[in-house]
């Protein structure tokens, strides 16, 4: 169990203790908070408080962190559209609505699992065992190619690319609106939105630098499809990006506030093509995934 003691300032008078807490822990979300308070683990001035309380300058905010209790992820058997496997790595084409790894409160029916069913006990350990095998992401509703680790060796050189950014990522999206130019690039820094913990946002305070290219495939009347290409990884980047230059990506609900026009889940957003110099070979290797059939659907009707 951990303890935390903070005093309230001038500045935060009259602000609802979840939120209160929540800024001064940005890690913690408001509903973990709202959760601590339901179980009586936090205390203003030594009394036990409920959500609605707002706090007062010099009250002295005191709360207790259960410790992690770590789950048990199980193997399951969920089928997996493989596009390249060998001893080192696995090369998967992530289908929409399946999240990479489990989290709080969702331990089943996640790519880990699947993966942990498919490679049994040959699975990288460097990420701990929530996350086995995985070096990098990508989003619930996007589709694509995806690398999986089998040992540690493979995930420290893996990772290495990722983080010098030599790892060839390129996306397709289908985006509203027409562009100017052909092609363009992104240089916006991104962190955490300031006043929606869930989003990211570009040029706020902390932001990490990102870079997005992108290049037009196709034009419509009322969209452009496009391929982007990353040269950094960060949390939502593309979508983030094409939303900060108003191009957001047809169906995104976080970035977007237009109402798409189909009967889509999630942002047409696919990770095409993944490229890596190969962990025991040395030698580049590339990979594609293939549209998925909603994706060529949607191109179809918009010709």
């Amino acid at each position: 169990m951990k303890n935390f003691s903070y005093r309230v300032g001038l500045d935060d008078e009259d602000e609802r203790i979840d939120k209160w807490i929540s800024n001064t822990l940005q890690e913690l979300s408001r509903s973990y908070i709202q959760k601590l308070i339901k179980d009586d683990l936090v205390f203003v001035n030594g009394k036990l408080q409920k959500a609605s309380y707002r706090v007062k300058v010099d009250d002295e905010i005191a709360f207790e962190i259960p410790d992690a209790v770590v789950p048990e992820i199980p193997a399951e058997d969920i089928p997996l559209s493989i596009l390249y496997e060998d001893a080192d790595i696995l090369i998967i084409d992530k289908p929409k609505g399946m999240v990479v790894h489990p989290a709080p409160g969702h331990y089943s029916g996640t790519l880990v699992n699947a993966v942990m069913f498919h490679c049994k006990e040959q699975l990288s350990g460097i990420n701990g065992v929530m996350r086995p095998g995985i070096v990098h992401r990508i989003d619930k509703d996007t589709t694509g190619s995806i690398i999986i680790c089998k040992n540690d060796t493979a995930h420290n050189l893996v990772a290495a690319q990722l983080k010098e950014h030599s790892i060839t990522r390129k996306y397709h999206a289908i985006v509203y609106g027409r562009f100017d130019a052909e092609e363009g690039r992104i240089d916006a820094p991104i962190g955490r939105d300031p006043k929606e913990r869930k989003k990211m946002a570009v040029n706020v305070q902390n932001g990490k630098p990102a870079v997005t290219y992108y290049k037009m495939l196709k034009e419509f009347k009322e969209y452009s499809y496009i391929e982007c290409q990353l040269e950094t990884g960060r949390t939502h980047q593309i979508r983030v990006h094409m939303a900060s230059i108003g191009h957001p990506v047809l169906g995104d609900a976080v970035y977007s506030n237009r109402k798409s026009k189909f009967n889509l889940q999630g942002q047409t957003l696919h990770a095409m093509t993944i490229g890596l110099i190969h962990p025991s070979t040395g030698e580049y290797l590339e990979i594609s995934a293939p549209l998925p059939e909603y994706f060529e659907h949607l191109l179809n009707i918009l010709e």
